[in-house]
């Protein structure tokens, strides 16, 4: 919130909290799920800005532009291979997110929400580190060796 909040002000900072939030608890309650990987946070976190900021800019309907970034975010998403429903959410931030956001443009994309993914992937981390079976990302845990002795 903090690192919202100082670029876009209070107002505009709250349409990218829910985003962050659901991220967060993707992260925490499920580490190891698919949508709470590394690439899937961080894609889809900046797919779904990018496509947002497009829509702003070339549609000057919000509603059909919200529909829009929330839709075509989700196809690229799916097409990249990074699906993060929380995406969904940045897209529509973007659209909703007033004049503080709009007048960001692509820089939205950086700062706010490359550096508030980066933090939340960074906190995951530190957060899940001491637990070995929650080692995040999955990468990270460790992998049962295969059983080499035949009865």
């Amino acid at each position: 919130m903090l690192i919202s909040q100082a670029q876009l002000g209070l107002s505009g900072s709250v349409s990218i909290i829910s985003s962050m939030g659901s991220s967060a608890v993707l992260l925490f309650a499920v580490p190891h799920g698919p949508l709470s990987q590394p690439w899937s946070v961080f894609g889809g976190h900046l797919v779904s800005a990018l496509v947002g900021v497009a829509c702003v800019k070339l549609i000057h309907q919000p509603m059909l532009a919200a529909a829009l970034a929330v839709g075509l975010a989700i196809g690229a998403m799916h097409y990249l291979r990074c699906i993060h429903p929380p995406g969904g959410a940045t897209a529509l931030a973007v659209v909703i997110g007033g004049d503080s956001v709009h007048k960001l443009g692509f820089e939205f994309v950086l700062t706010p929400v490359l550096l508030n993914a980066i933090t939340i992937l960074f906190v995951a981390v530190l957060f899940n580190l001491p637990f070995p079976w929650r080692r995040y990302p999955v990468a990270l845990a460790q992998r049962k060796a295969p059983d080499t002795q035949h009865n």
